[in-house]
């Protein structure tokens, strides 16, 4: 009976686990008028694979992430196509690393406002879930 019993419970059907993926500290470097870019800044975590295959915000007629590297002497920035987030692991996106770019800005990010950033995250190995991860982001002084 007892190996009946766990025979039946191992042809159970697994329940599918999503991944989370949270966002928090988030932060935006403000502008100057005229200024049509800026960089801002997010800790981004998550509990399976997952990847970020899209940045929106209002406050940008576009979004992206980008990934800063040393090639040849010279720092250089290059737009990701998505943004693979491995199980249990936290990524900081900062100042000279990954850090999203936000272009096309119709007026002058203020301090002390809020900009809204949202991420389109879509499960990673096979998974076909999409949903969106939405944060706050503190516009912060320029120098800071």
């Amino acid at each position: 009976m007892r190996n009946l019993l766990t025979f039946l419970i191992c042809m159970l059907p697994t329940t599918h686990a999503f991944a989370e993926v949270t966002a928090k500290n988030a932060w935006v470097r403000a502008t100057v008028p005229a200024q049509k870019t800026t960089a801002a800044y997010v800790t981004i975590h998550s509990t399976d694979y997952a990847r970020i295959v899209e940045v929106k915000t209002p406050a940008a007629g576009h979004a992206e992430i980008h990934e800063s590297k040393m090639t040849g002497g010279v720092m250089r920035m290059e737009a990701m196509d998505d943004f693979l987030l491995l199980p249990g692991t936290t990524v900081e996106l900062k100042p000279g690393s990954y850090h999203l770019m936000l272009m096309e800005l119709p007026k002058p990010l203020v301090a002390g406002t809020r900009v809204p950033i949202t991420f389109v995250v879509e499960e990673g190995k096979g998974k076909t879930r999409r949903y969106s991860v939405e944060v706050s982001a503190e516009v912060r002084p320029l120098g800071k």
